[in-house]
């Protein structure tokens, strides 16, 4: 584990350096990566942890980081707080008022996700909408689509099973890896979230929800009993 790097962003992310280095990561901050560290550091982080009051940064990080996990401190485990880190564009978030062990867990979670998906290259199309599974493009067209890692899990998980319905029990496992944290809406959210997307220029629905089954990535309307 020790070839993966985590960028600390915020006060109370930079104090956790010395349990996250205890658990096998190497870390360090911003300034640090820019000057390197001297310590064989990774060209750029595999996950970004960041306190409560760096939510603001997120967009920049993302821009220039890519699809790597980006966790946010939210200091109250409340729905409140969970919409916003959602709404930020992170892809989970971690309480400072609690121990590591919860972060430890959610961070392993994320890496392994970012694992899975580096598979061989190859283009994956329904209609219009193209992914290069090597670097993690996703276009609608000529238009590039910028997801987070989770939701860029999600699309893949239906973009495999193209044409088929995707049980909602099956997205939670392969997901969200069974989190019963997980909140009893949060599939919606990001199945939200993806269409938002994918549609932002007006261009036709892809994701279809079956009612009472899943969902379903096809390029038209499942011949089945389906809603927008």
């Amino acid at each position: 584990m020790n070839d993966l790097y985590i960028l600390l962003v915020g006060p109370e992310a930079e104090a956790l350096a010395a349990r996250l280095e205890a658990s096998g990561y190497a870390c360090g901050t911003e300034v640090q990566l820019g000057e390197g560290s001297g310590q064989g550091t990774a060209a750029s982080p595999d996950a970004v942890l960041l306190s409560a009051d760096q939510a603001g940064r997120i967009g920049a990080l993302r821009q220039h980081w890519g699809t790597i996990p980006l966790l946010l401190d939210v200091g109250d485990d409340t729905v409140e707080a969970r919409i916003h880190c959602l709404s930020s564009g992170a892809d989970d978030f971690w309480l400072s008022s609690l121990g590591p062990s919860d972060l430890l867990m959610r961070l392993r979670l994320h890496l392994d996700l970012a694992r899975r998906a580096n598979v061989p290259a190859q283009l994956q199309q329904v209609g219009d909408l193209v992914v290069n599974t090597s670097t993690r493009q996703v276009k609608r067209g000529p238009r590039p689509v910028g997801l987070t890692a989770r939701e860029y899990q999600l699309l893949m998980l239906l973009l495999e099973r193209k044409g088929t319905v995707v049980s909602r029990d099956l997205i939670l496992r392969q997901v969200w890896n069974d989190d019963q944290a997980t909140t009893s809406n949060v599939i919606e959210v990001y199945v939200r979230y993806l269409r938002q997307k994918l549609e932002e220029a007006g261009e036709r629905r892809l994701i279809h929800t079956i009612r009472g089954q899943g969902y379903c990535l096809s390029e038209r309307l499942p011949q089945l009993e389906a809603r927008e």
